[in-house]
C-alpha cells in the first residue's frame, strides 16, 4: 500500500489514542525507524524528538536490543509465570533492585505503566488491610498528576486539569492537595506544604498512601518541582503513617538527570513503578517494587498472598530486552549523555523566552519545554513541524521534546530549531 491507502484504511477502521472517529486527523505512516530517525512511507525523515512518548531511550533498531530479543525468542517469547520462572525475569529483578532506591526488595512485573500503578494502589490497599486497618483505603496525590489511563490510575489523577473529568461521576473518591510549587531549584518556604500536612493530619487514618510523579509532573503539566519539597512530603508520610508510592514510569532510567527522580532528593519510597524505557521503547512492560516488609505483611493477610496476576506477567522476551537495555545504560554513560543533552536544550530552546507568545521555557535532564500563552491546535502544529523535519507531539499549551539519550549534538540543534521555526511559523500566521 501506498502512503495514501495507509492513511485512509487508518482513518477508516483504527482510532489512536486521545483522538476522534469524526473526521479524524490523518496519521502518518511510519516504514522504519533507525538511530533517532523516522522514515514514512513517502520517504520523508523526521528527527524523533518524543523517543516514542518517552521510552525510546537508545534510539531505535539498536544491534544490541534487537540481538537480546532474537536470541531470546530461539529459546522461548513466553511462558506463563504462574509455578514457573525463568533466567530474565530472575536477571531483571535483581538488576532493579540493586539500582533502584535503598529498601525496595520484591519486584512484581506487569504490562504496563497504568498497570504498574494499579498493582500499587492494590498493594497498598492490601498492606493496610492485612494490618487490621482496612479504613485505610483511599489515597492522597497531587494536583497536575498523570498516572494513567485505566480506573484506579485514573482516581489519582488530577480531576479537574486532567484528561478524566468524563469519568469523574464513578471513580473512586480520593484526596487531593495543592500541586508543589514549581521550579526545581526554589527554596522551600515553610508554607509550601501546610494543606499536604493539613490532609494527612485529618485524614491519614483513611489514608493508604501518598502517590505522587517525584520532581517532574508529566502529561498534567511537564511541571519541575524542589527535592526539598519532595524530601519534606517523604517525611511527612513517615510522620503520619502513609506509604509513599513514587510513580517514575516516565522520569525512571535517568530522563531527569538522575537514574530516578527519588534520586534527586535521596528518598526511599516504599512502593515505586517503572515503565516506558525499562525495555529501551522495544516492548510494552513495567514493574512495581516494595520493600520486604510490605510484601510479608500482604503475604501473612487474609488472601495470604498479593491479589493480582497479569497472563503476561514477567514476559520472557520483555524481561531479555529490558535486561539489554540495562546493559546499555551503563555501557552508554547515561549520565554524560544526559547532562549533554540538557546543555543543549538550554542552548537551543533559549532563544524562545524571547517570544511573545512563549509564557516559560524549561529544561531539566533530557526534557525541554516551551509553554506557549494559548493551546495550540494538534493537527496543524503537527503538520508544521513535519515540515520542518521534526517529530514532536504537543499537547494543550506544551510543545516540549524528550528525546532518545543517544541523538547527536547536530540532531537536537536541528530538532530545537524546527521546533521553534514551527512555532514562530503557527503563531505568525
Amino acid at each position: 500500500m501506498n502512503s495514501q491507502q495507509l492513511i485512509a484504511l487508518d482513518q477508516a477502521h483504527v482510532w489512536h489514542p486521545y483522538s476522534s472517529m469524526d473526521n479524524p486527523p490523518p496519521a502518518y505512516p511510519v516504514a522504519s525507524a533507525e538511530g533517532v530517525r523516522l522514515k514514512l512511507t513517502d520517504g520523508t525523515e523526521l528527527i524523533d524528538g518524543m523517543a516514542s512518548w518517552w521510552c525510546a531511550i537508545h534510539g531505535y533498531n539498536h544491534p544490541h536490543l534487537n540481538q537480546a530479543m532474537q536470541s531470546q525468542i530461539a529459546d522461548m517469547s513466553h511462558v506463563m509465570f504462574g509455578g514457573i520462572t525463568h533466567a530474565p525475569a530472575v536477571t531483571l529483578a535483581k538488576r532493579l533492585v540493586d539500582i533502584t532506591p535503598l529498601g525496595l526488595e520484591k519486584v512484581f512485573f506487569s504490562d504496563s505503566g497504568s498497570v504498574a500503578v494499579e498493582v500499587a494502589i492494590k498493594m497498598a490497599l492490601q498492606y493496610w488491610h492485612a494490618r487490621g486497618q482496612a479504613g485505610k483505603d483511599r489515597l492522597l496525590t497531587v494536583r497536575n498528576g498523570y498516572h494513567g489511563d485505566t480506573f484506579g490510575a485514573m482516581a489519582v489523577c488530577d480531576p479537574v486539569n486532567g484528561m478524566h473529568t468524563l469519568f469523574k461521576g464513578v471513580l473512586p473518591q480520593h484526596y487531593f492537595c495543592p500541586a508543589p510549587p514549581a521550579g526545581f531549584d526554589r527554596p522551600l518556604a515553610d508554607s509550601d506544604l501546610d494543606e499536604l500536612e493539613a490532609q494527612l493530619k485529618k485524614n491519614h487514618k483513611n489514608i493508604a498512601g501518598l502517590i505522587l510523579e517525584p520532581i517532574v509532573q508529566g502529561a498534567g503539566g511537564m511541571r519541575f518541582y524542589s527535592p526539598a519539597w519532595l524530601t519534606a512530603a517523604a517525611a511527612l508520610c513517615k510522620q503520619y503513617d502513609v506509604l509513599l508510592i513514587a510513580d517514575e514510569i516516565a522520569t525512571g532510567f535517568g530522563r531527569s538527570g538522575a537514574l530516578f527522580a527519588c534520586d534527586h532528593a535521596q528518598v526511599q519510597p516504599d512502593i515505586m513503578c517503572l515503565g516506558k524505557a525499562i525495555t529501551g521503547g522495544t516492548m510494552s512492560f513495567a514493574a512495581t517494587l516494595t520493600t520486604s516488609h510490605i510484601a510479608t505483611t500482604i503475604s501473612r493477610g487474609k488472601a495470604n498472598c498479593f491479589m493480582h496476576g497479569p497472563t503476561f506477567m514477567g514476559n520472557p522476551l520483555a524481561c531479555a530486552v529490558a535486561n539489554a537495555s540495562l546493559d546499555l545504560l551503563e555501557e552508554n554513560d547515561w549520565q554524560a549523555q544526559v547532562q549533554g543533552i540538557e546543555q543543549d536544550l538550554q542552548q537551543h530552546l533559549a532563544p524562545a523566552a524571547a517570544q511573545s507568545y512563549v509564557e516559560d521555557v524549561r529544561v531539566m535532564g533530557a526534557i525541554g519545554v516551551v509553554q506557549v500563552k494559548e493551546a495550540v491546535d494538534l493537527a496543524r502544529m503537527q503538520k508544521l513541524l513535519v515540515a520542518e523535519g521534526v517529530w514532536v507531539r504537543p499537547f494543550g499549551k506544551l510543545v516540549y521534546v524528550m528525546p532518545p539519550y543517544v541523538t547527536s549534538a547536530e540532531d537536537l540543534k536541528q530538532l530545537c530549531e524546527g521546533m521553534l521555526r514551527a512555532l514562530e511559523a503557527y503563531f505568525s500566521a
